[in-house]
């Protein structure tokens, strides 16, 4: 006999180690319950998670650096993003705006082959063409192919944190690109957007030329699924998403989907209240830690690494032992080039990680 739904239990973290979610931070889990029934759809209606959907745009704006560049005003930034259901309609929403503002007849997104899939879905449902150039030897886009590639684009876009590498483009250097060619920069920064503030790295409204970014609340930043974001420099970008909406209470609508359950906002009010700035800044210094001995552990026994950029270590094993372990119940996906992927999120522990090493050397 079948379980009912209320006795069926969601699958335990313990063992998940290629997953880019991860258990949503109590305050958050909270909040999504509070707010399952309401509707960010239907703002004047929904008043309450209206106003929450502002102060996640504005957490988020503080994040991606837009904050600051538009001078720090939390009440300027609500008309510069929202919440969406993750990077997918993040990265289809950037090219589709990108599209409709393209002064040319056949719009062209210029693409690293490291690009996620979501993109090679917003070209097959926006009538695109995704123009995808190759990556270095590191996992980075060769910025040279972006200059051969640019020139007829309505888009180009960059990668902060790649899922399969956890990579990160040279973003000041296709921004400066993108500029000189009067072609917007998209940033998907889905995964990578919340480590990225404490890396180094320049990735986000900060360098000029970055137009559009994806970041996602529910990935590494504890959000509930779903809670994605998209932010943009200028308003008219999600401006020439809006459609009229004649039988709400809000004239217009500019997400993607129309109803959408206000869970995902209330989730990443809390988790960003709860844990922005010094909580992330915690999480991304003991996962880059974490990965960093993980990545060595493999190396003395004997395994190809990509030394890790952010907290993803990707490495070289048997398909039988990958098999292996899939049958004790590491739940480990491969890359494209047949490397096995551990991506150390907030649940994945060095015990855990302990515990995967104990299983690989009984294996190998």
């Amino acid at each position: 006999m079948q379980p009912s739904a209320a006795e069926r239990r969601p699958r335990s973290f313990d063992r998940v180690l290629s997953s880019m979610c991860t258990e949503p931070h109590p305050a958050a889990r909270r909040a999504a319950e509070r707010f399952l029934a309401s509707n960010p759809g239907d703002p004047a209606t929904y008043g309450t998670i209206a106003e929450l959907e502002r102060e996640a745009v504005a957490a988020l704006a503080e994040i991606t650096g837009l904050a600051h560049t538009l001078g720090g005003d939390a009440a300027d930034v609500s008309s510069h993003g929202y919440v969406t259901a993750g990077g997918t309609e993040s990265n289809i929403q950037a090219v589709r705006s990108a599209r409709e503002r393209a002064d040319v007849v056949d719009p062209v997104v210029v693409a690293p082959d490291s690009a996620h899939f979501s993109f090679h879905k917003a070209a097959s449902v926006l009538g695109v063409e995704l123009r995808t150039v190759p990556t270095d030897g590191d996992g980075r886009v060769d910025v040279d192919a972006v200059a051969a590639a640019i020139d007829d684009a309505a888009l180009v876009v960059a990668v902060a944190g790649s899922t399969e590498y956890g990579r990160v483009d040279p973003i000041p250097a296709l921004a400066d690109l993108a500029v000189d060619a009067d072609v917007p920069l998209h940033v998907d920064a889905a995964w990578g957007g919340f480590h990225l503030p404490f890396s180094g790295h320049d990735w986000g409204f900060a360098v000029d030329g970055v137009e559009t970014v994806t970041i996602d609340p529910h990935k590494v930043g504890r959000a509930a699924v779903p809670a994605g974001g998209l932010l943009a420099r200028d308003p008219a970008t999600l401006d020439a998403l809006a459609v009229d909406t004649p039988y709400l209470e809000t004239a217009s609508q500019a997400s993607l989907t129309g109803t959408r359950s206000g869970a995902g906002v209330a989730s990443a009010v809390a988790a960003t209240d709860a844990l922005w700035p010094d909580g992330y800044r915690r999480e991304h210094e003991r996962a880059m830690e974490l990965a960093t001995w993980f990545a060595d552990e493999l190396r003395g026994r004997g395994l190809g690494v990509v030394d890790p950029e952010l907290p993803l270590v990707a490495f070289d094993l048997p398909r039988a032992t990958f098999e292996g372990l899939r049958e004790r119940g590491w739940r480990l996906s491969r890359t494209g080039a047949d490397e096995a992927r551990v991506v150390v999120m907030p649940h994945v522990t060095r015990e855990s990680l302990s515990a995967f090493l104990d299983d690989l050397d009984e294996l190998r």
